[in-house]
């Protein structure tokens, strides 16, 4: 599987987000990894972070759990750090990589210094804890899950 390209497809209530090709990396259990270049139109500052032309993607999804995980790295091989999106478990096949994005987004600095709980009054407002309690209250679980990651090293994790 490994070389190979695929789609990932990022939606949320109920529309594409977002969708480009990644490469295959590897296969491991329940957990597909990719890598992909800045897939967005210029540039985002988040303020904490630049994501840019010329930044890389590695990312990590899973068929069992409520988050994903991307490693960003600049041009120059550098890391900048992981953005995790808290998410409904990924729907991995032959093509490609479907996954629902529900609002909640963690980041954590290259160093682990910096930790930062992100979007929650998006959170808040999507509804979701009426709509679907239980699935926002996994979303809150995995972002609490992350962050406590993110303070230990999210390299464990991705071990």
């Amino acid at each position: 599987m490994s070389g190979r390209s695929v789609e990932i497809t990022l939606t949320k209530a109920g529309r594409t987000k977002i969708r480009y090709p990644a490469e295959v990396l590897g296969e491991h259990g329940d957990r597909l990894s990719v890598r992909a270049p800045w897939a967005a139109e210029g540039i985002r500052d988040f303020g904490f972070v630049r994501f840019e032309p010329g930044d890389v993607f590695v990312e990590h999804y899973w068929r069992d759990r409520w988050f994903t995980v991307k490693e960003v790295w600049s041009a120059d091989g550098i890391r900048k750090g992981w953005y995790c999106d808290i998410t409904r478990p990924a729907v991995i096949g032959e093509a490609g990589v479907v996954v629902e994005d529900l609002d909640l987004d963690l980041w954590v600095s290259a160093d682990g210094s910096e930790v930062l709980r992100l979007d929650e009054d998006e959170f808040a407002a999507s509804g979701l804890a009426a709509s679907d309690p239980e699935a926002a209250e996994r979303a809150v679980a995995a972002l609490d899950a992350l962050a406590a990651l993110g303070r230990e090293g999210l390299t464990e994790l991705l071990g």
